[in-house]
């Protein structure tokens, strides 16, 4: 018998670092925000495969991977290369979810294209794809203090109660953004992304 390729509608990748020590730290806005998707979708994102822990769901009668690459960041292209390679998804039906450190806390900002600015994860994406046509979501983290270390900025927790608030409410509509891409399609889900909150 002849194996079966699944078949996925869509592909949404959540960029993180795996670890208990890099839980609900900034740079893990993409994990963050796929677990609650996933929490809506009643599926856990736990499945290994391909580097990365994946969950399969649907939503709007689409089928969706739900992705958080395992190895590291900088190296979130590693994944998301095989993970295209395997399945092949048509490349407006891949999504990148990250942190963005140019953009105010809890903002967020989904684009249709464009480069990596200054994300390592999505610059090793964009890198081993070879190509930069694809949907983002972006959330916003807060520029980092004057007097700290990049690296040690997007890696630190958020301090305050009125932080972790404002993030959580940040990953819960960039969840929203998802489905309405899913269900509505780029242009709506940009609308929604884009808007000012």
């Amino acid at each position: 018998m002849l194996f079966q390729r699944p078949n996925y509608d869509w592909l949404i990748a959540g960029l993180g670092n795996p670890g208990a020590e890099y839980e609900k730290t900034r740079h893990n806005t993409g994990f963050m925000t796929l677990d609650l998707l996933a929490a809506r979708l009643q599926v856990k994102v736990s499945k290994e495969r391909f580097q990365a822990q994946t969950a399969q769901a649907v939503y709007d009668g689409q089928k969706l991977l739900l992705v958080k690459p395992q190895t590291f960041m900088n190296l979130s292209g590693q994944c998301v290369t095989e993970l295209v390679s395997w399945y092949k998804p048509e490349m407006d039906h891949l999504m990148v979810v990250y942190d963005d450190i140019d953009l105010p806390l809890g903002k967020l900002r989904m684009r249709e294209k464009g480069s990596a600015g200054t994300h390592n994860g999505m610059r090793s994406v964009i890198g081993l794809l070879g190509r930069q046509d694809f949907p983002r979501l972006r959330v916003g983290v807060g520029k980092k203090p004057e007097g700290w270390e990049l690296a040690d900025w997007v890696l630190s927790h958020y301090q305050t109660e009125e932080d972790r608030k404002t993030q959580f409410n940040a990953f819960l509509r960039a969840a929203d953004v998802v489905e309405d891409w899913v269900k509505n399609g780029l242009e709506s889900a940009m609308r929604m992304a884009n808007a000012p909150v």
